[in-house]
């Protein structure tokens, strides 16, 4: 039996949190709002991506390089301790310096008093103007990831994994009863007015669409609050909007847009199988039909075989 079999029910805590410049400030801010959340019953506790820092990727600095740390490294253990004093599964995701050269952002999965569980380091790797992170991050290469806890089967994937209806079901696969992720998205302030509201639907509509082709659990947890891009004019405006969709895709709690927020809300995780029971999604899927997944693109004007 794993940790997770015994487990019926979970209570998620999402932290919506700003960003300082100070590293050792925006810990202890973490900290802070993690003993919240689990002062208000969280036994799940996740953070936002890149959380010790402002959002960095904003532009292309070798000096930001300075950021990185082992994984398990620094921030790792502090809160490895953290999530065993309180008994809870912490979620936190890191500037992972694996060797000269080599990056990634990544995932740590603090699983109470049994400590460190594994890394998620995220597999795809945005490049768009102030989300700069090839420049940063080299692609994950553990793959997709389900880790059992004491808090149930935990599939942990990061922001950009967000638009990916692959990443999802392959971490599904793996038996995942919830889908985390950790996410740094926002607006361009210039383009707020004429594309905002479309684009904050866009992002929650696909991973509420996650929840349903999967029959599982999906909680995205953001940064809040405007970030000026350094040396220049403009920023992001860190949307906020941290929320919990159920297996049938309904969101079942959701943080404000504009301000810091410890959202809690419980989980049954018996519904998972209910759910994949009335949808059977999983058993109607057809494997020998889908092939073509795996090539970059179908030409369907490509030449097929003579004769």
């Amino acid at each position: 039996m794993t940790v997770a079999a015994s487990r019926e029910s979970v209570v998620v805590g999402l932290v919506q949190m700003s960003m300082l410049a100070d590293t050792a400030r925006n810990i202890e801010h973490a900290i802070d709002l993690v003993r919240q959340a689990a002062a208000s019953g969280a036994t799940l506790i996740c953070l936002p991506e890149l959380f010790s820092s402002r959002y960095f990727c904003q532009v292309e600095d070798t000096a930001n390089f300075d950021l990185a740390e082992s994984v398990p490294g620094p921030t790792t253990e502090t809160l490895a301790a953290l999530a065993a004093e309180l008994d809870v599964v912490i979620i936190a995701n890191v500037f992972e310096r694996r060797a000269a050269g080599i990056f990634h952002n990544t995932a740590a999965v603090l699983d109470g008093k049994h400590g460190y569980r594994g890394k998620y380091r995220k597999m795809h790797i945005p490049d768009d103007p102030r989300y700069f992170e090839k420049f940063y991050f080299t692609p994950g290469d553990l793959g997709f990831k389900s880790f059992s806890t004491g808090s149930g089967e935990l599939g942990v994937l990061i922001c950009w994994d967000q638009w990916y209806p692959e990443a999802a079901r392959l971490t599904a696969l793996k038996g995942a009863q919830i889908l985390i992720y950790p996410t740094a998205i926002g607006w361009h302030p210039e383009e707020k007015a004429q594309l905002g509201q479309a684009q904050h639907a866009a992002w929650e509509t696909i991973q509420r669409s996650h929840a349903v082709a999967n029959g599982c659990y999906v909680a995205a947890v953001n940064r809040v609050g405007f970030e000026g891009q350094p040396g220049a004019d403009g920023g992001i405006d860190f949307w906020g909007g941290s929320f919990v969709a159920g297996p049938d895709g309904q969101v079942l709690a959701r943080a404000p847009s504009d301000s810091e927020h410890v959202l809690t809300v419980p989980l049954d995780l018996a519904a998972i199988e209910e759910t994949r029971v009335g949808w059977p999604f999983f058993r109607d899927r057809r494997i020998d039909a889908y092939a073509g997944l795996v090539e970059r693109y179908l030409d369907t004007d490509a030449e097929g075989p003579s004769g």
